[in-house]
C-alpha cells in the first residue's frame, strides 16, 4: 500500500505499517491506537489480535470487510506516554457499510504489559 496512512499519518510506509508488520513497537497509547484503526481500515486481523490485552480479547476478531473506514480524529489523550503504564485515548472514528456511514466515538484504555502496549477496552463517549 502507497500513499498517506489510513491514520492520518504521512506516509503509510513510514507511520503504521512497520507497526502492523512487527517491525516496530508502538511507543504511545495513541500509536498503538493509530495502528489498530489502520489495522481495521486494511483487514489486518492479527495485528488487532495481538495488540488487545489478553485479559479482555474476544475469542473472534471484528474485522468486518465489508465496512470502510473513511478518517480518524483523536479528540483528546490522557497519559498513554513512553513512561506511563495506562492511557486513554479518546477517538472519533468515519466508516461506511451495508447501513450506510457512521461514527464510532470512543474513550479507548490502554495499558503496557512487559513493556507493551495493549488495547484494553472503551467506552463509547
Amino acid at each position: 500500500m502507497a500513499g498517506s496512512c489510513p491514520c492520518g499519518g504521512a506516509s503509510y510506509l513510514e507511520c503504521c505499517e512497520p507497526v502492523l508488520d512487527g517491525v516496530r513497537v508502538p511507543t504511545t497509547a495513541e500509536e498503538l491506537m493509530r495502528s489498530r484503526y489502520t489495522a481495521y481500515a486494511v483487514h489486518h486481523a492479527d495485528h488487532i489480535f495481538r495488540t488487545w490485552h489478553p485479559r479482555t480479547r474476544p475469542e473472534r476478531q471484528p474485522v468486518d470487510p465489508e465496512v470502510g473506514w473513511l478518517g480518524l480524529r483523536i479528540v483528546r489523550v490522557e497519559g498513554g506516554g513512553p513512561d506511563d503504564d495506562t492511557g486513554v485515548v479518546e477517538f472519533v472514528a468515519r466508516n461506511s457499510g451495508p447501513l450506510g456511514r457512521g461514527e464510532l466515538h470512543e474513550a479507548s484504555r490502554f495499558a503496557k504489559r512487559a513493556g507493551r502496549w495493549f488495547y484494553v477496552d472503551g467506552d463509547p463517549a
